[in-house]
This record gives C-alpha cells, structure tokens and sequence, in this order.
C-alpha cells in the first residue's frame, strides 16, 4: 500500500454502501465536503460515534481539518467523511490519525481507558511505569476502591481463603484435596459450583449459552464462594485469568497460589485423567498448550505465591504447598 493515503491506489480494495469511494480519496481538495447523508445511508452508530471523537480530537488540538489532512497524508474529503460517521476507515488510516493527534488509537476507537479527562490522566501517569510499578498501583488502587468490601464487624477481605490457579494439569484438584483436609477447610471446586448454578455441564454451557455465560456463571459461583466460605480451599478453573473482573477479586479475597508445570506434565497429567478436550480439534496439541501457557503466564504469575509441580513428586510438592499455604495463613508448620 502506498504511504500517500491521498491516492487511488491507497484506497481499500472493497467498500460497503456508505463508504467513500476511491474517487473520494482522490479528491477532496479545499471546500470538497462530505458526502450527503442520502449518498451514503443512514449512519452506523459505531461509526457516527468514532467521528465524534474524531473531531473533538482535532478540536482539542486545535487543527483544522486541512492541516490534519496534511499531516496525514488523507484528503479533506475523506477526513469529512470520517468525522460525519459516513466513511468506513482502515486501521491504517486511523493510525495515521492518532499519531498526527498525538493521542493513542484506543482514544481515537474509544476505549473506556480514554472516556474522560481522569482516564487519561491516569494512563499518561502510568505510561512507560514498569511492572513492579503498576503492581504497587493496582494494589493500593483496590484497596482504596475495590468492589466487594467488608461489611462491618467482618473478618478481613483475604480472610483464611486459599485459591489455587494455573492452567489444567497442574494439580489444582488432587493438591487442593489434600490441602483442605490438611487444614480442616472446605473444599471448593470453582467447576463444580459453576454447573451447579447452571444446572448443567461446562460443556453443555458453552455449547449452548456461548463464552460470556459461562464467564457470567463462574463470576457467580467465586462470589458465592468467597460469601459462603470464610476459610476453605478453592481450585479455580484455567481460563479464570481471562476474566480480569473476576481475577482482581479473587486476588483481593485470597491468598492465591500459582501452581505451574512443564507442558509435557500438563499434557500427560490431563491424557492419564482421559480428557483432551481443550486439545481435541487440534493437531498440534503441545504447540497450542505452550501458546496457551504463554498468554496467560503473565496472569498466573501475579499470584502471591508460586509453586512448580514438575519440580518434585506429588507428596514433596504438598509438602512444599503445605508450608507455604500454611505460613501465609499464620499456622504452625
């Protein structure tokens, strides 16, 4: 694609009803201005609103729409379209955009980050801030407004609440059991509870129901665990992370544990269960596993404590778990 955006050539290949036109692009020098709304159709809200923003964008800068046309290399008619909601930009133009409002993309699509002037306050404050940085910040920010705070005369947030996360495999289930019998604390099982409010299996709800009921229902089930059980051991499922919501408030309400493994004992260990599901439609089951492993690792690693399950056998690694679980709680090794 050519980088002058002003051009035939840099048109996209296919437009839509409501679309400039490559004619448009070509065109659109001083006093062209936006088609009229029964050239292009009745306005997407998507769209209408990214203008919008657009315009205020430009405004805020102080430009006028020839000079962002010249700092981008767009033509006036085409940044007309764009700000009146009736022209269907590429990213790349957008990009183009945003870097001539020095401002980022997310502000130009309207991310929730950017919705107000406290937002990007806040972004700018924290942008180029390293991890160890914005940990400090996230944690003093839930403690000065996080959801789900004690009612009075309630234990502490975190209480006597032990939850273990990490990917499928990692022995969440048999470590948990032993764990809860160890400390005489209720067993919780996330999954368990999920179908029980579903009245349903996990697979039936996803089938079904989609992703975000099944984020909906296990969003449910750790609150009501975390309401009903003071003290237990709660084993959560793998894809919890993904959810930040229900994330941050497990991270608030528990003392977590990270329990990681290899990826071949994450495998073996789910093959000797007999369950491949989340491998099933795959032919390369290991190189998704580690993809998986990959993406959600920076998750998982916010847990307060980590503990390798590939490092020594089962009744060491409890051992290890034991102690640790047991010193953050307080009690006796």
């Amino acid at each position: 694609m050519s980088n002058n955006l002003g051009t035939p050539a840099a048109a996209a290949p296919h437009f839509a009803r409501g679309d400039i036109t490559p004619a448009d692009v070509a065109g659109g020098g001083e006093g062209v201005g936006p088609l009229a709304p029964a050239e292009a159709g009745p306005r997407e809200p998507f769209l209408a609103a990214l203008g919008e923003r657009v315009r205020r964008l430009r405004a805020r800068r102080g430009l006028t729409r020839k000079a962002l046309a010249r700092l981008t290399g767009v033509s006036e008619r085409h940044l007309a379209n764009l700000e009146y909601g009736l022209g269907n930009a590429s990213i790349l133009i957008l990009l183009n955009v945003a870097r001539a409002l020095q401002c980022p993309l997310a502000e130009v699509v309207g991310d929730v980050t950017t919705s107000s002037p406290e937002w990007l306050m806040l972004r700018e404050t924290l942008a180029d801030r390293d991890e160890a940085t914005l940990k400090r910040v996230r944690l003093a920010a839930l403690e000065l407004v996080g959801g789900s705070s004690p009612s009075a005369g309630e234990a502490p947030a975190r209480s006597q609440r032990i939850a273990l996360i990490g990917l499928r495999g990692a022995g969440k289930s048999t470590l948990g059991r032993m764990l809860a019998d160890d400390l005489d604390f209720p067993f919780v099982e996330l999954s368990r509870e999920i179908e029980n409010l579903a009245g349903c299996s996990i697979s039936e709800i996803l089938g079904l129901y989609g992703q975000n009921a099944y984020r909906r229902y296990e969003r449910r089930a750790l609150e009501e665990a975390i309401e009903s059980y003071p003290a237990a051991v709660i084993a959560t499922a793998g894809g919890l992370v993904s959810d930040l919501g229900s994330f941050n408030l497990l991270l608030r309400r528990s003392i977590s544990i990270w329990l990681k493994a290899d990826p071949e004992d994450h495998m073996s260990r789910v093959a000797a269960q007999g369950d491949l599901r989340p491998m099933a439609a795959s032919r390369e089951a290991m190189e998704d596993l580690r993809s998986i492993l990959a993406g959600r690792a920076a998750f998982y690693s916010k847990a307060d404590l980590h503990i390798d399950t590939s490092a020594q056998s089962l009744i060491e690694t409890f051992q290890v778990l034991r102690a640790e679980a047991r010193t953050a709680l307080g009690l006796a090794v």
